[in-house]
């Protein structure tokens, strides 16, 4: 069996869906372990597209147990509107998908609060607007409403006080908005929240338990991880950041399992770099560069629609993300992106007053500052579509993959060149075919 984590390399919407598409059929278990409805993970199949967001993407393949840990929020509305989805496509989740009992609960008044913020003018941080970042400050604040807290109405009304307390304005609004009057604030959410513990109750389990047990019986297990390490609250480009732990150390508490029971990291990057939102983002190309690799590589957002900001591969942060996550393997996605370009560059480094820094600084001021250095490489202006193996890929695009592993010390044992799975070439010698083997075995 093989326990495998896997996290995106960057700013997030590197392709993570894909690839755990991809992998889903060789595990037992997609566990999803942090983010929550500001997540959207795409899923192809042919002609059918699957837009996720709480769910993970292990779901789209069917036999597959998918679990939802304790280190994700969730918004019971669109969550089982998700699920109803599905089910309308022939993907029945009952029996399938597993909620941790402690996953924290977004209620309206925590939407209606960062929505208010981000439009008060100010220093914005480009949310989402789904309510995540305040349902886990409610979580820190000790004042959040778990899942399990629906099921006991005393309990759960104590908790809607402290959590409605906290966005007391917004909760009034948040109501009037829904046609219920503000004195009865507690009284409603009590009752909506009791409503969605029912719809929820047969997907409900101790996620932690039963995956510890079903590792102990030999389960393979693929950790999906949302957002991007650039973007984690701790190590990303704060305060430009999600409000959760985006990196593979996330796996463990978010899921409650030792760390001892991980076999690898695999790390997901762009063969480019994007972002949503605010924030630093020293390859940014501004010009006809970022507009083509948009255009070619659809770089709109799954939950919003946003047009991404687009730029080169940074390199830079990149290595900074493979060293924190201690990445054994690397896939890289959307090289085909690139089939147009008549040369391709490489962020090695930033200059910063005079300075050239190879690091990944701490200071968000010095990303905001720094101008890029580029290592310019050859293009191969020819399509890569129809490889299937690396050695079918054109000179240049292999010089570039070679490149980009001795930049970030990371070995790229699986490359993207279309949206379908018959597009992703593997390395037939690699950690990730020995993880793979052994989830056979």
């Amino acid at each position: 069996m093989s326990i495998i984590v896997l996290v995106g390399g960057q700013w997030g919407d590197e392709g993570k869906g894909k690839v755990v598409d991809l992998l889903a059929p060789r595990f037992d278990i997609v566990a999803r372990f942090a983010g929550g409805p500001n997540a959207g993970h795409t899923v192809r199949r042919g002609e059918q597209k699957y837009a996720l967001r709480h769910i993970p993407s292990g779901a789209v393949t069917p036999g597959i147990t998918c679990m939802i840990g304790n280190g994700v929020v969730i918004e019971p509305v669109s969550l089982l509107k998700e699920i109803e989805d599905l089910a309308a496509r022939g993907l029945d989740l009952k029996g399938r998908l597993w909620i941790s009992h402690r996953v924290h609960v977004i209620l309206p008044a925590y939407i209606a609060w960062e929505t208010r913020r981000e439009e008060a003018g100010g220093a914005r941080i480009g949310t989402t607007r789904r309510g995540v970042g305040p349902a886990y400050a409610a979580k820190m604040a000790r004042t959040g409403l778990r899942l399990i807290d629906l099921y006991d109405r005393a309990t759960l009304e104590g908790h809607l006080k402290e959590a409605l307390a906290l966005f007391a304005d917004d909760s009034a609004a948040a109501l009037a908005a829904a046609g219920s009057p503000a004195g009865d604030a507690v009284a409603a959410a009590a009752e909506a929240c009791g409503a969605h513990a029912e719809a929820l109750r047969p997907y409900l389990a101790d996620t932690a338990d039963m995956i510890r047990d079903r590792i102990a019986a030999g389960s393979s297990v693929l950790f999906e991880g949302a957002q991007g390490t650039m973007l984690d609250i701790d190590h990303g480009t704060y305060p430009y950041v999600t409000s959760s732990t985006a990196s593979a150390g996330g796996a463990c508490a978010g899921f409650g399992v030792g760390p001892t029971s991980i076999d690898g990291v695999l790390g997901i990057f762009k063969a480019y770099s994007t972002r949503v939102g605010e924030g630093p983002f020293p390859t940014e190309e501004q010009g006809p560069v970022g507009e083509t690799i948009r255009e070619r590589g659809h770089e709109y957002g799954t939950v919003t629609g946003r047009p991404r900001r687009c730029g080169w591969f940074d390199a830079v942060a990149a290595r900074y993300a493979a060293r924190l996550n201690g990445m054994d393997s690397a896939a890289l996605t959307l090289l085909d992106v690139l089939d147009a370009f008549d040369e391709v560059k490489v962020c090695v480094g930033y200059r910063h007053k005079g300075q050239v820094l190879e690091r990944f600084p701490s200071e968000p001021w010095v990303v905001s500052s720094c101008e890029p250095v580029y290592r310019t490489l050859k293009g191969w202006k020819t399509p890569t579509t129809q490889c299937r193996t690396f050695d079918d890929l054109p000179a240049a695009a292999s010089d570039y993959i070679r490149t980009i592993e001795d930049l970030i010390e990371c070995d790229i044992d699986l490359v993207s060149v279309g949206p379908g799975p018959e597009a992703s070439l593997t390395r037939e010698v690699s950690k990730l075919a020995a993880w793979l083997e052994a989830t056979a075995g």
